[in-house]
């Protein structure tokens, strides 16, 4: 590996003798141990180094660890490599199993959670064991014997890389920051507040009035930005007569929430009406809720810049990070260069290549003719291409529920449903003998194990009248997790690299499963029109998603521009980089200028630049998709995937799919759905 995968020179932040130190090691471990080790030396002493603080010991105490660790013989950092890899993987595995074991009564369907039950729950054992490793110094041996490296060389480098020389990497990255704790509980409270105020983020939508003061949505409907304001778009499709008012009036709620000139009075109170048009608040003249709303002292002031100081809070926390993280040293970098490992040039390409697509009219032209009206900039969110089935919904749930009276039902038959997807029978036993199935509180998860002797488990809700079809294709999805999980750890050559390149590639493989449950039900598959209209609607959802990433992505660099900008500045900031990436990439199809909706997602304010790894979800699932077809077979491809492991997301999908990753799978899909549906 080249040195120079090193992390930053000395700086002035290190101690004072860092600099006679280091020299005096590097000639005493070159005499030692030869020429031939000058950079690999050169690189551990930087790396320890920039980690050094000064609790950690004076210049005798940094001579004395480096002469006792440095493994200058391929003997002795095989031992040292071995053992570590064995004590992280015990270390992890036993943490994990404590966090589920602690989280039991939470997660499980065990009857009712007590006080004491949330305090154990929300406990991690793992929580500090960072800090310990630096404390006592192990941290310290990883760094002057392994190399950390920027994205920059695992790009290109990587390809050439052993897989021994990519589990010293991800064995190295373990280390490659030393945040406070201070800064970390900084970090954690700031996305709490931010969480908190998007959590109430409520609209009492009875209480919206139009201009003739109608009341177009039922009582006691309350709607949570954006989420479920956005999900009232899509179901208001199918309102033959009021659906087209309903959605005009929330793309204005929507405006009004992005540019913070909502009322405050209107936010989660249903004691008012509230007619957006104008932006007149008045006291309720119905009640529809149990809630006691204010009413006293009605005002249309607008709510004050509490938006953008919570996203500013965010930015201001996770920036005091930014020096402890040398290979990636602004949360920008570290979400794209370590979280995705995506460059996000790269990123902003693909993007790119998706809303720029001469598809989009094409897409935009079908939903113009089947809404027989000119598109509406909500209409970003169309829901109208649905595949169609045989089967009702009724239906489906009394096939589901004769096959799986029980959870246990469903435990036994994961062999046969593993041999359906093209496992062999083998292989489908041995993956179920892995997989633990537990009764979920909630609609249901997959917790994968973190050491191989562990189990993953499956949480789905079985009801008490049996598992309905909602159930089964969230038991699927999730089973999908387990089998990749299963397959990533324990047939993975280095348990360092256990797991796939990121969260997209997971979800990504655990769409595929949920793809097919039809068929594991034993009904007929979709049909080419069902299929044709799932990749129109992928594709219509990406180009929608993809804006509000560009908007994410670009509000960040601006924040980072600005460090000492206002609430109020960077709201004005925010809206108008909405509108900028509108009018560049949708004012053309909608014909409408300076919409601000794609930033109105709640993520903007609370999820720390999490936005783009949505359509690059998108994306990966449709390569992953469309690899699986050319197969022919789920199985054989789905266990080759998994287990190629935790390297770059490029590396990863050029070995599953010939390609690294892009768009150009989903825009193929879409041309030739497109086809299809023409044809009829």
């Amino acid at each position: 590996m080249d040195s120079s995968s090193s992390t930053a020179l000395v700086n002035e932040v290190s101690p004072s003798w860092a600099k006679e130190s280091m020299a005096k090691m590097e000639r005493e471990l070159i005499a030692k141990y030869g020429d031939s080790q000058r950079a690999k030396i050169e690189r551990g002493l930087r790396q320890v180094v920039e980690f050094w603080r000064a609790e950690d010991g004076n210049s005798g105490e940094f001579e004395a660890l480096v002469c006792s660790n440095f493994a200058g013989d391929p003997s002795t950092l095989d031992t040292m490599f071995s053992r570590l890899e064995r004590a992280l993987e015990q270390l992890a595995g036993h943490m994990h199993e404590i966090n589920r074991e602690f989280r039991q009564q939470m997660d499980l369907d065990l009857g009712p959670i007590l006080p004491f039950d949330e305090i154990i729950g929300g406990y991690d054992p793992s929580a500090h064991v960072i800090d310990d490793f630096f404390q006592n110094k192990l941290a310290f041996v990883v760094l002057l014997n392994f190399p950390l490296t920027t994205l920059e060389e695992r790009l290109k480098n990587g390809a050439s890389w052993s897989r021994r020389q990519w589990a010293e990497v991800r064995l190295a990255q373990v280390f490659s920051k030393r945040i406070p704790a201070q800064v970390n509980l900084s970090i954690a409270e700031a996305g709490a507040q931010a969480s908190q105020y998007i959590s109430e983020y409520n609209i009492w939508m009875h209480h919206l009035v139009d201009s003739r003061g109608q009341r177009l949505f039922p009582p006691k409907m309350r709607l949570l930005s954006h989420w479920n304001l956005r999900d009232e778009i899509k179901a208001d499709y199918s309102d033959s007569s009021n659906g087209l008012a309903k959605q005009r009036i929330i793309q204005k709620v929507m405006e009004r929430i992005v540019t913070q000139t909502i009322p405050a009075a209107v936010i989660n109170n249903p004691g008012v009406d509230w007619n957006p048009s104008p932006n007149d608040v008045t006291p309720a003249r119905v009640k529809d809720s149990d809630i006691t709303g204010t009413a006293a002292n009605i005002s249309s002031a607008r709510e004050p810049d509490t938006r953008y100081t919570m996203l500013q809070k965010t930015f201001m926390a996770s920036k005091k990070a930014d020096p402890y993280s040398p290979t990636a040293p602004t949360l920008i970098a570290r979400r794209f260069d370590e979280d995705r490992e995506i460059p996000e040039a790269q990123v902003q390409a693909m993007l790119e290549q998706v809303v720029t697509s001469p598809l989009v009219p094409q897409v935009a032209k079908l939903i113009k003719s089947r809404l027989g009206r000119p598109l509406e900039p909500f209409d970003i969110w169309y829901s109208g291409f649905r595949p169609g089935s045989q089967y009702t919904e009724a239906e489906l749930d009394q096939i589901v529920t004769r096959k799986y009276p029980t959870a246990q039902a469903y435990q036994q038959d994961i062999p046969n449903l593993l041999m359906k997807l093209g496992f062999s029978s083998e292989r489908a036993q041995r993956v179920a003998s892995n997989i633990v199935i537990d009764p979920a509180r909630g609609s249901g998860h997959a917790m994968g194990a973190e050491m191989r002797s562990e189990k993953a488990h499956l949480r789905t809700r079985v009801e008490k009248t049996g598992m309905n079809y909602k159930g089964f294709n969230i038991a699927v999805h999730e089973m999908g997790h387990n089998v990749e999980q299963t397959f990533s750890l324990n047939d993975v050559d280095h348990i360092l690299l256990k797991g796939v390149p990121n969260t997209a590639f997971t979800e990504a493989l655990a769409f595929v499963f949920q793809g097919h449950d039809l068929e594991l039900l034993g009904l007929p598959a979709p049909d080419a029109r069902s299929e044709a209209e799932k990749t129109l609607n992928d594709f219509w959802a990406t180009y929608e998603i993809a804006g509000v990433a560009l908007v994410d992505i670009a509000v960040w660099h601006w924040m980072y521009d600005h460090p000492q900008s206002a609430p109020k500045e960077l709201n004005d900031a925010a809206v108008e980089i909405a509108k900028t990436i509108w009018n560049r990439y949708y004012a053309p199809i909608f014909h409408k200028n300076d919409v601000v909706l794609l930033g109105v997602y709640s993520h903007l304010i609370d999820s720390f630049l999490y936005l783009p790894d949505y359509p690059i979800g998108h994306l990966i699932a449709f390569q992953i998709e469309e690899q699986m077809k050319k197969a022919g077979a789920i199985g054989p491809e789905f266990e080759r995937m998994a287990k190629m492991g935790h390297v770059t997301p490029d590396l990863w999908m050029e070995h599953a799919t010939g390609r690294p990753v892009g768009a150009e799978a989903l825009l193929e899909a879409t041309q030739r759905a497109l086809a299809a549906v023409n044809e009829r």
